[in-house]
């Protein structure tokens, strides 16, 4: 029986899915290819693939709605593939479920790259010793950390190994991206980080590598914040957990007395 991760290619254009299959394959994904929105969720449901690059202009469902479809049971890695190029249709895509978009044509490369950054997301909880945080209490600005990788804050509460959060004891459903961007603000407490550096833990680039990123990948932070922030129950205004520190990023919202 292989060990390889699955990926699904949802993608009508038969030279584009052939191309993106040999993509996959290349980097070590049992790939299954679907022509049609409605093929796409079935095999979605059937396989649980790890990766998913989704078509926009499907023959029947649109890939907005297919992706709002896989998201009800599925927290694959969605990688979106588009002609259109307007700003609308990225932030669309990514309200969707979507955790990337790549317009076409595109670099076989890049794609590749950008999947590896994903699967590079689930990293292993945090060593004792780097949770700076004892369990009585926020240290300065740094949420309560109990255990390895294990933070409460405001009556939420994230445990990195079981990829859990809950606030006030009701679990929630992130997607993978939204789970990653929380995890990062609550590793950070008071401290901001800038969206840049929110990109970069996106690709797992711990530190500034000289990659390039663009303003559609910090509108990208803004939208995954946006979601979470709605999941989360939180006010832009009046916030309990996300601060958007204007201009620059965001950070958490100050501890409740």
């Amino acid at each position: 029986m292989s060990d390889a991760r699955v990926g699904l290619v949802i993608e009508d254009d038969q030279d584009i899915r052939e191309l993106v299959r040999t993509v996959l394959s290349q980097a070590g994904f049992d790939v299954t290819v679907a022509s049609s929105g409605a093929e796409g969720v079935l095999a979605a449901k059937t396989l649980k693939p790890d990766v998913i690059t989704l078509d926009l202009g499907l023959p029947d469902i649109d890939g907005f709605e297919v992706s709002r479809q896989i998201r009800e049971f599925s927290d694959a890695y969605i990688v979106m593939l588009t002609a259109r190029t307007e700003e609308l249709d990225t932030l669309i895509g990514l309200e969707s479920g979507a955790d990337d978009y790549l317009t076409k044509p595109f670099r076989p490369r890049e794609l590749r790259a950008r999947v590896a950054a994903m699967m590079r997301r689930p990293r292993a909880a945090l060593e004792p010793a780097e949770t700076t945080a004892e369990a009585g209490g926020a240290t300065n600005g740094v949420p309560a950390a109990n255990g390895r990788g294990t933070y409460s804050h405001n009556g939420l509460n994230l445990n990195y190994a079981s990829r859990s959060v809950a606030v006030d004891g009701e679990e929630l459903s992130l997607t993978r991206t939204e789970f990653e961007l929380l995890y990062a603000l609550l590793e950070a407490g008071r401290t901001v980080r800038t969206k840049s550096d929110l990109v970069r833990r996106l690709r797992d680039e711990d530190y500034d590598v000289g990659g390039y990123i663009s303003e559609a990948d910090e509108r990208s932070v803004e939208v995954h914040m946006g979601n979470l922030r709605k999941k989360l129950g939180d006010s832009a205004q009046s916030p309990r957990w996300l601060q958007t520190v204007r201009g620059v990023g965001y950070r958490l919202a100050p501890e409740e007395r």
